[in-house]
C-alpha cells in the first residue's frame, strides 16, 4: 500500500536524526533527585542533536502522545490525497469501546470535520475524535479488501513510524488507550522525539498544538448544531516560548508529556551572506509522576545545554561515545 505521509525532505529529516541516535541511550545527565520520570530526552530539532536523556530508548506505553502520529497522518493524507479537512466525519459506533468521553461528549452518529476532529484529539485529548479520523480515513483509502478501516489507518501509522526510524514504536490503535488488546502498544522517548519534530515541521500541525483554546462546531445525531469550547490540556503552553505539543495518561504509561519551544533564530553575517538558524528543542518526558514540573525543569535544562553546546562549536559525539551506547 502506498504511504501517505510527506516525502518532501524526508531524506534529509532522516539523516539530522542520525547524530542525536548515538546518544540516546546515554544517562550521563540524569539527575534522579529532581526528576521522577521513567524515561526523558532533550533534543535540538534542527540537528536532531541529543543533548540530554535517560532510559530514552525503553519501550514504555506513550498514552494519548500517540494521537501526534493520528493526526499526521491524516494531515500528511489530506495533503496527498488533495482531500480538504473540511469534509464531514461521522463519529463510529465503535467509540462505545473507549469508555468515557474527555469532555466532549459525541456520541455515535453525530457529525463534524476531519479539522474539528483534529482539534478536538490534539488539544482535549479527545479518544472518540481519534477514533473518528481513523475509520474515516481508512475508509478513504480505498482498500476494497479491507474490513476494518481502523486497522488500513493503523497500517500507515506504523509506515510512518518505519519512515521516521521509530524503531521501537508499534501502534495498535490511533487514541492510545493500553488497556483494549492483548498486546501492548509502546514507544520510546527518543521515537516519539522523532515523531513530534516531524509533526512540528508541519504548520498545519504545528497551528493546530500552538491553540489554547478552539470552537468546534458538532452536527448532533438528532439533526441539532452545537458548538464545544476545546481547552488545550497542555498547562505549559504559552510559558518559557512553549507553542506545542501533546499531553498523555493512562494507568500503565504514567503522565506523559511532549514539548516543543522555540526561540528567536540565531543570526551570523559573514560578508554580505546572513546565516539564519533555528532554535527549537523538543522535551519528551515518559512515566512521569508531575509532567509540567519536570517538563519545564528539562526544557530550563535543555536551554542551558543547547547553548552549551553551540558555544563548543555543536560538536558531534566523540567515537567513544558511540561505542559505548547501548539498547534496552
Amino acid at each position: 500500500m502506498k504511504n501517505l505521509f510527506r516525502l518532501t525532505h524526508l531524506r534529509s529529516f532522516l539523516l539530522v536524526f542520525t547524530l542525536g541516535s548515538l546518544l540516546a541511550s546515554n544517562p550521563q545527565l540524569h539527575a534522579a533527585q529532581d526528576i521522577s520520570a521513567e524515561a526523558y530526552i532533550i533534543i535540538d530539532h534542527q540537528s536532531g542533536h541529543v543533548l540530554d536523556s535517560f532510559n530514552s530508548d525503553k519501550k514504555l506505553q506513550i498514552a494519548s502522545l500517540t494521537k501526534i502520529a493520528t493526526a499526521t497522518v491524516a494531515l500528511d493524507w489530506s495533503s496527498t490525497s488533495k482531500q480538504s479537512l473540511d469534509q464531514m466525519a461521522e463519529i463510529p459506533k465503535s467509540i462505545t469501546e473507549l469508555g468515557p468521553s474527555q469532555g466532549v461528549g459525541f456520541a455515535p452518529g453525530d457529525r463534524a470535520s476531519i479539522r474539528d476532529l483534529l482539534y478536538a484529539a490534539l488539544l482535549q485529548s479527545d479518544n472518540a475524535a481519534a477514533q473518528a479520523v481513523a475509520e474515516h480515513i481508512g475508509r478513504a483509502l480505498g482498500n476494497p479488501a479491507a474490513k476494518d478501516p481502523e486497522i488500513e489507518f493503523i497500517v500507515q501509522m506504523n509506515a510512518l513510524a518505519r519512515k521516521l526510524g521509530m524503531t521501537k514504536t508499534r501502534f495498535l490503535n490511533p487514541h492510545g488507550l493500553d488497556s483494549l488488546e492483548s498486546k501492548l502498544p509502546y514507544s520510546c522517548a527518543f521515537d516519539v522525539a522523532k515523531l513530534a519534530s516531524y509533526s512540528m515541521s508541519n504548520p498545519a500541525f504545528r497551528f493546530i498544538v500552538s491553540q489554547k483554546e478552539r470552537v468546534i462546531q458538532i452536527q448532533k445525531a438528532n439533526g441539532s448544531n452545537v458548538g464545544y469550547r476545546l481547552k488545550n490540556t497542555n498547562e505549559l503552553l504559552g510559558k518559557s516560548d512553549i507553542d506545542g505539543v501533546k499531553t498523555g495518561t493512562t494507568k500503565k504509561a504514567g503522565q506523559c508529556l511532549a514539548l516543543s519551544a522555540a526561540r528567536s533564530p540565531e543570526v551570523k553575517k559573514d560578508g554580505e551572506t546572513f546565516f539564519i538558524t533555528p532554535r527549537r528543542l523538543q522535551i519528551v518526558v515518559l512515566g512521569s509522576e508531575n509532567r509540567f514540573a519536570e517538563g519545564d525543569t528539562l526544557l530550563k535544562r535543555g536551554w542551558n545545554l543547547f547553548e552549551q553546546w553551540v558555544a563548543e562549536g555543536r560538536p558531534e559525539p566523540s567515537k567513544s561515545t558511540r561505542s559505548s551506547v547501548s539498547s534496552n
